[in-house]
C-alpha cells in the first residue's frame, strides 16, 4: 500500500524560511505526478506546488519566486523550500502523489494524500 508521510512543519516568524518533506512508502509503478497542497480554516484546498513527471513544474500565484519544489524521482521524495512566509501562509500543508497503476489488462491513475503537517506563520 503506498502511504505519503509529510514532516517539516512548525511554527516560524514572517520573513523565516522553512522546508517540508514528503517521504513515499509502497510499491509505486509509476509516479505521474507529486504535488503540495494546503488549507487553512475557513478556506478551500490550493495546489502549492505540482511536480508533473516530464514536465514543468506548476506552482500557485501565491508561491511564485517564493516557494521551490523539487523532486528525487529516484526515492520518490518531494520538497517544498518556503521562503519570505507570511502569515497568510498558515495551513495544514498536504502532500499528493499521482500514479498510474497497470493490473491485468487495465491501467488506472490511484491518487494518494498524506496526513498533512502544520506550518503557522507568526506576524
Amino acid at each position: 500500500q503506498v502511504q505519503l508521510a509529510e514532516s517539516g512543519g512548525g511554527l516560524v516568524q514572517s520573513g523565516e524560511i522553512l522546508t517540508l518533506i514528503c517521504r513515499t512508502s509502497g510499491s509505486i509503478q509509476k509516479v505521474e505526478n507529486m504535488a503540495w497542497y494546503r488549507q487553512a480554516p475557513g478556506r478551500q484546498r490550493e495546489l502549492v506546488a505540482r511536480v508533473v513527471n516530464g514536465g514543468p513544474t506548476e506552482y500557485g500565484d501565491f508561491a511564485k519566486g517564493r516557494f521551490f519544489a523539487n523532486r528525487d524521482t529516484h526515492r520518490n521524495i518531494l520538497v517544498l523550500e518556503m521562503s519570505s512566509l507570511k502569515p497568510d501562509d498558515t495551513a495544514v500543508y498536504y502532500c499528493f502523489l499521482q500514479e498510474r497503476r497497470r493490473e491485468s489488462f487495465v491501467e488506472r491513475v490511484v491518487e494518494y494524500w498524506g496526513k498533512g503537517t502544520q506550518v503557522t506563520v507568526a506576524s
